[in-house]
């Protein structure tokens, strides 16, 4: 067995680290695979992958909410067995005592952590102050916005002094505004040295986010969860969202997170991630003709730069990532080094009317889709022309996990429908075809 030889200032320290999870049809399925990682004192790493790519799933192993199925994750030389001491965690829900006050909300660990009721009462007001809630203390949840409700989720998670806080996506339910003033505030303390934490670990899908906050960015890969890049982040704070080097951090880490973005070999029946077993991220048919209108038009001329396009369309980078990679896939623009080209057939389908853009839609679904093509077989060559979703999904489950299967089958029938491939019934859960040759 790989014996780790953790080192004194190493707050957190994983080598091999696998992690599966039990299929419906049987078998696992690996969401992250060899993962080795190191968190020491006095830096703050974002974690940036694509949905699926298990950031979440490694924020919790380091919490102890799950375990490895196989490597080792340590916590200052221990392994992690349950929840470690001295880590504490801000969720994306709030997930708030809606029947406690602010300052009730903000005692709770310290009280599960035997802290007398005078000690627990100064460092919850200390905390509360810190967050900038003061005069908040008798408010309850349902009385305060969201970004008040999420501040006292960061006194609570600091009113512990941890040495490593863990985030999972703590600005992404909150608006735009008060997302950007509290990551802010939040950097602005850190830099000062007020927060009682040694080392900060935040997920994120904000690309910005990670090179406006980390010291660290750790980009993982998909299906499964790799650890593919490692960044470093030099510029000094406070940092400019216009300054030219934070722009080419952002360009470097948009044309990593897509230099392999392939299309899926459609002839490899079987093999996960492409063939029947392809995941299918869900995507509108109208967000992609938009998507595709707004490249061929004017500035970009069939070809725009995905950070760019993203900031145009006020598109996070997940969004434009799906819809840029559901073109790939359709062959209607490559996605490539950070870039959106369209290819012949989507500067084609830009310029055509509503019925010829379903034709060639459709052509494309049949020709690059496999299950797709799988499903109007099917209908053409049974004599009811119908056939149960079940059917379908039931196969896709060999590959994938039921979330993923049922976010495919919704996609191939919001896809199949608007080229006008199949019909499909919700109530019976069915394929069909409206007018069989």
């Amino acid at each position: 067995m790989l014996e780790l030889a953790t080192k004194p200032d190493q707050l957190i320290d994983m080598r091999g680290v696998c992690r599966s999870f039990p299929k419906a049809s049987g078998g696992d399925l690996l969401v992250l695979d060899r993962v080795d990682l190191t968190i020491r004192p006095g830096e703050i790493i974002g974690l940036l992958g694509r949905s699926g790519s298990g950031k979440s799933t490694l924020l919790r192993i380091i919490a102890g909410l799950i375990s490895p199925s196989s490597g080792q994750a340590q916590c200052r030389g221990e392994a992690i067995k349950g929840p470690p001491q001295g880590i504490a965690m801000v969720f994306q829900s709030f997930a708030l005592f809606p029947w406690l006050t602010v300052l009730e909300n903000v005692e709770f660990g310290l009280e599960a952590k035997g802290v007398d009721r005078a000690g627990r009462r100064k460092r919850a007001l200390a905390a509360i102050d810190l967050i900038g809630l003061d005069g908040f203390e008798s408010a309850y949840p349902k009385e305060l916005s969201g970004g008040m409700r999420q501040r006292v989720g960061f006194a609570r998670a600091l009113v512990v002094h941890p040495d490593l806080l863990l985030m999972d996506e703590p600005f992404s339910a909150l608006d735009v505004l008060t997302a950007e003033t509290l990551r802010t505030d939040i950097i602005d303390l850190w830099i000062e040295g007020r927060l009682p934490i040694k080392s900060v670990l935040m997920v994120t899908h904000n690309i910005e986010e990670a090179v406006l906050m980390c010291d660290r960015i750790l980009v993982l890969s998909s299906s499964p969860g790799r650890i593919s890049t490692e960044i470093k982040v030099t510029l000094s704070h406070p940092r400019n969202r216009l300054d030219p080097s934070f722009r080419q951090l952002v360009d470097t880490i948009y044309a990593n997170m897509t230099q392999k973005a392939e299309p899926p070999l459609a002839s490899l029946e079987g093999i996960p991630g492409s063939g029947v077993g392809m995941v299918l991220n869900h995507v509108s048919t109208n967000l992609l003709a938009g998507l595709i209108e707004a490249v061929a038009a004017e500035p970009y001329n069939g070809h725009a730069d995905l950070p760019d396009l993203a900031g145009q369309l006020q598109l996070e980078a997940d969004e434009i990532f799906h819809l840029g990679e559901s073109l790939q896939l359709l062959r209607l623009a490559q996605l490539s080094e950070g870039d959106l080209t369209l290819t012949d057939a989507g500067r084609k389908f830009a310029n055509l009317d509503t019925d010829a853009r379903k034709r060639l839609f459709a052509e494309h679904l049949v020709t690059y889709v496999p299950l797709i093509s799988l499903i109007r077989r099917v209908l053409d060559e049974r004599p009811s022309h119908t056939a149960p979703a079940a059917r379908f999904r039931n196969e896709l489950e060999d590959y994938m996990s039921e979330e993923y299967a049922d976010e495919t089958i919704h996609t191939v029938i919001s896809w199949g429908r608007y080229a006008e491939l199949f019909s499909y019934d919700e109530q019976a859960e069915r394929f069909s075809l409206e007018n069989p040759q």
